[in-house]
């Protein structure tokens, strides 16, 4: 059987329930309640989804592919906008998550970056979150180091709609 899991970060096994991911929960090998999906089965994103859609609820889903970010509420499409995920060295991770914590600006330091006031920052898992990016307008092209990168103006918006606890669906 293929392993679909990668422990990144600690969620509670209630936003695995929330979402109707129980089976995800439960045959999670790092333990119920100890750690976030970080790689999810196709067909177990296609039930969150469904579910969220289902739900009414406001969501974000960002699709690596197109490199675009949708901010629904429900199955209603309210936001879409172009981002840029991580290039082929720094993968964004693909599965199911929430928000956890937000940052008006934030310093985002790594081996070969270190940049002061990046503005809305949502973690969404472990180092991984959604962020205004002022040092480049590559949108549309895998460019960062793994976040998910939107212009500025856009992730204005979307760290005043989006809550702590908003699921974020990367596929």
């Amino acid at each position: 059987m293929l392993n679909y899991w990668q422990t990144i970060s600690r969620v509670s096994a209630t936003a695995l329930l929330v979402l109707g991911l129980s089976d995800l929960a439960l045959n999670n090998p790092a333990g119920y309640d100890a750690s976030a999906i970080a790689q999810t089965s196709r067909s177990a994103q296609a039930r969150a989804i469904a579910r969220l859609k289902s739900s009414g609820q406001r969501w974000i889903e960002i699709r690596v592919r197109s490199q675009r970010l949708l901010a629904w509420q429900g199955n209603q499409l309210v936001y879409g906008v172009k981002v840029s995920t991580g290039k082929s060295s720094t993968p964004t991770p693909i599965g199911v998550f929430n928000v956890q914590t937000k940052y008006r600006t934030a310093r985002m330091r790594g081996e070969d970056y270190n940049v002061p006031d990046v503005p809305h920052v949502m973690y969404y898992s472990g180092n991984y979150a959604i962020h205004g990016a002022y040092w480049h307008r590559s949108f549309g092209i895998p460019v960062s180091q793994g976040c998910t990168n939107v212009a500025p103006d856009h992730a204005a918006w979307l760290y005043k709609w989006a809550a702590v606890g908003t699921p974020v669906v990367v596929n």
